[in-house]
C-alpha cells in the first residue's frame, strides 16, 4: 500500500496591508500548483504599523514618514508592484486617497474566522478589499461586510468586533512570533524549519518546495 505523500506545513505570518504579503502568497501559490506538492497553509498575525492611530493615515504620507520615500519613488514602487502582482492574478488598484490602516482588530476578525474554518477565504477577500477595492478597513462595519459577503455571520463579526473578545490571543500570537525574531513580512516557515522572508518569486519558491520534498523523502 503506498503511503500518502507528508504535507508540507506553511506557516506565513503577515498583514493585510502589506502587497509583498500577497504578490508573495499568490507566487507561493503557484509554485505549490505547478509542483503538484501536498500542502497546508497556516496564517498568523503581524502588525507593520502598531502605533497606527484608529482612523488610519495617508498611505502616501505614511511610506514618506516611515521610509522617506519621495513622491516619485513612490510611484514607481506602485507600478512595479501593480506589474508583479498582475503575473500572479492579483489587480491593485492605487489610488492617492488610499489609507494605512490599523490593522489589530482585522487580526482579531481572523482569528475569529479561523474558528470556522475560513481564514483563509477572509484572509483573501480583505486583500482584494484592501488592494483592489480600496475599502476602508478601519471601519469594523466595513470588515464585518467583507466577513458576510464570504458567507460568514455578519452579526457575530460586529460582534467579535466590539467586544474585542480575541484580542489577547492576537496580542500572544504577535508577541510570540515577535520573540522569535520575525521583524518583517511576508515571513513563510516551511515544516517548522526553515524561515524564507520576502516575496521570492515563483520559480524561487518551486526550487524551495522541490528541495524540501526531496529532504523528505
Amino acid at each position: 500500500m503506498t503511503t500518502p505523500p507528508q504535507k508540507l506545513r506553511i506557516d506565513i505570518v503577515s498583514d493585510v496591508v502589506c502587497p509583498w504579503c500577497i504578490i508573495g502568497y499568490r507566487q507561493l501559490a503557484k509554485a505549490l500548483e505547478a509542483t503538484g506538492t501536498a500542502h497546508e497553509i497556516h496564517w498568523h498575525p503581524f502588525e507593520l504599523n502598531p502605533g497606527m492611530p484608529p482612523e488610519g493615515q495617508s498611505l502616501r504620507d505614511h511610506v514618506a514618514e516611515k521610509y522617506g520615500t519621495t513622491k516619485e519613488q513612490s510611484e514607481e514602487s506602485r507600478v512595479k508592484m501593480t506589474e508583479v502582482g498582475a503575473e500572479v492574478g492579483f489587480e491593485f488598484r492605487f489610488a492617492d486617497d488610499m489609507r494605512m490602516h490599523n490593522t489589530f482588530n482585522l487580526h482579531q476578525l481572523l482569528h475569529w474566522a479561523d474558528r470556522q474554518g475560513r481564514m483563509h477565504d477572509l484572509k483573501q477577500a480583505l486583500f482584494t478589499a484592501h488592494f483592489t477595492n480600496r475599502r476602508n478597513l478601519s471601519d469594523d462595519s466595513v470588515l464585518a461586510d467583507v466577513a458576510a459577503e464570504i458567507g460568514l455571520e455578519r452579526t457575530e463579526a460586529l460582534a467579535v468586533l466590539e467586544d474585542q473578545r480575541f484580542a489577547t490571543e492576537v496580542r500572544t500570537a504577535e508577541e510570540a512570533w515577535l520573540g522569535k525574531g520575525i521583524s518583517g513580512v511576508p515571513a513563510m516557515i516551511f515544516n517548522r524549519r526553515h524561515l524564507v522572508t520576502g516575496a521570492q518569486g515563483v520559480e524561487n519558491y518551486m526550487s524551495i518546495v522541490q528541495q524540501l520534498a526531496e529532504a523528505n523523502d
